[in-house]
């Protein structure tokens, strides 16, 4: 930990400043995380944490495309242990602006705290954390380089960037849930895969979710040969309701996105069924995405996400759902067939 001094730090403290932030930062990851075996709590909250930090510079409007690119570096630098936590946190605390909420505001002045954890991991945890904030950032300074309004080239480039924010994510929390089980770890290689598939799908819907949030800062992560299709313009687009052309393309990403999320319930069902925990941690998560590109589906010419954001009751109900089925396979199969009945299929096997 040469110049991170974060070992100053109690850990308890951290831990419960750990738990608290979370409920700031994200609703969701502080409703699925709890669900996890303590073994993994700290691990996969510290990740999370940690990829929030990415995303906090990633998306601050008044970094250059440079200082985001070493503020990033400077990241990678603290969780291996090799810069100084306290003049990267105050340094980057300086530079943002108000588009950052007050949690995040908070979990930057308090690196040092996420640190902490982060250095009391074990080797292979550390390890899985590490490879994935370096790949995560180095492949948003990409993308965010060429980022604008006339969105990405092609569905080829939609995979990558959904891989390098969410992929990247979903093969480390299979790295630490390896490293939690031995007979989990007995699964890696089924796993892998899949898991990547299940961060495309959670990412698609968000994409698909912030089109219009996203477009408003500048950005979109819509893939050009989708929509030239029906010779939609995505500079020029305003929202479904002005160019109802948008939504055959809308309806075509849904289809890719379900297949992923088809391919994430593959991905809970190789979880052993004794780890009810785990698979409640994913289970919620591919829950809501489910529901989420259900909306999307009904409410094509959609300008916000809120009007397509699923409500506290849709919420509880799929948490109540999921943790009476996780235990069993084919009744995991029967309720996820009922949520996906009637959203549309990709045209091709991805």
């Amino acid at each position: 930990m040469s110049m991170s001094n974060a070992e100053s730090f109690d850990l308890q403290d951290c831990i419960e400043y750990q738990t608290a932030i979370l409920e700031s930062v994200s609703r969701t990851f502080a409703l699925t995380i709890p669900q996890l075996p303590v073994s993994l709590r700290n691990s996969v909250g510290n990740a999370y944490l940690l990829c929030r930090l990415a995303d906090t510079i990633e998306d601050e409007t008044v970094l250059t495309s440079a200082q985001k690119s070493d503020f990033a570096e400077r990241l990678i630098a603290v969780i291996g242990g090799t810069e100084d936590v306290h003049s990267f946190a105050r340094e980057l605390a300086g530079c943002l602006s108000s588009t950052a909420n007050p949690g995040e505001h908070d979990l930057v002045l308090n690196t040092a705290r996420v640190i902490c954890i982060t250095h009391s991991l074990s080797g292979p945890q550390r390890r899985a954390i590490e490879r994935c904030v370096r790949i995560m950032t180095q492949g948003m300074m990409e993308f965010q380089r060429n980022a604008g309004t006339d969105g990405l080239r092609n569905m080829n480039d939609m995979n990558r960037y959904c891989y390098v924010v969410a992929g990247v994510v979903g093969e480390m929390l299979t790295e630490l849930f390896c490293d939690h089980s031995p007979e989990i770890s007995s699964r890696r290689d089924q796993l892998l895969p899949l898991s990547v598939s299940f961060g495309q799908g959670l990412q698609m819907t968000n994409i698909l979710k912030d089109i219009w949030e996203d477009r408003r800062r500048g950005a979109c992560w819509l893939p050009r040969d989708i929509f030239g299709k029906t010779g939609i313009d995505l500079r020029t687009v305003v929202s479904g309701r002005d160019n109802p052309r948008l939504a055959p393309g809308i309806r075509e990403l849904i289809g890719i996105a379900r297949q992923h999320l088809d391919g994430a319930l593959r991905y809970v069902l190789i979880i052993p069924a004794s780890e009810t925990g785990i698979r409640r941690h994913c289970l919620w998560a591919l829950g809501m995405a489910v529901l989420t590109l259900r909306r999307i589906h009904a409410t094509p010419t959609y300008s916000k996400g809120d009007e397509v954001k699923i409500s506290r009751r849709s919420v509880k109900a799929i948490i109540l759902a999921t943790n009476l089925t996780a235990g069993s396979d084919l009744a995991l199969r029967l309720l996820f067939a009922a949520l996906n009945r009637g959203l549309p299929r990709a045209e091709h096997v991805i």
